[in-house]
């Protein structure tokens, strides 16, 4: 939990985004933002396990997961299953043409 923490941390203060997976990850997440509240805009949560308690853990952190799917398997289930979806939103936010591109009249961006 402390490694987690450290590493959320740490992240932050490089800029790099992180994927929170489940229920320890996100207490651990919940650490770090009471240590350093600016941490949380660089977090972002994979899903809502079936765990006791997650549900409590993230509402404290004001987190919307990207998937609720009631896992409860560990092993960083919830994040292998929102990598794709997080992939194909950045493929789609960048390959998605502007307006001007698509040569839609009378449309601004």
């Amino acid at each position: 939990m402390a490694a987690l923490t450290g590493a959320y941390l740490a992240c932050a203060q490089q800029g790099i985004v992180v994927l929170v997976d489940g229920f320890i990850c996100s207490v651990a997440a919940l650490c770090a933002v009471r240590l350093n509240p600016g941490c949380r805009d660089w977090l972002l949560f994979a899903h809502r396990s079936a765990e006791p308690g997650h549900l409590a853990v993230l509402d404290a952190l004001d987190a919307q997961p990207l998937l609720d799917l009631e896992l409860r398997l560990g092993e960083a289930s919830g994040a292998a299953l929102a990598v794709p979806l997080l992939r194909l939103a950045c493929a789609l936010h960048d390959e998605m043409a502007t307006f001007a591109e698509a040569a839609v009249a009378g449309q601004s961006a």
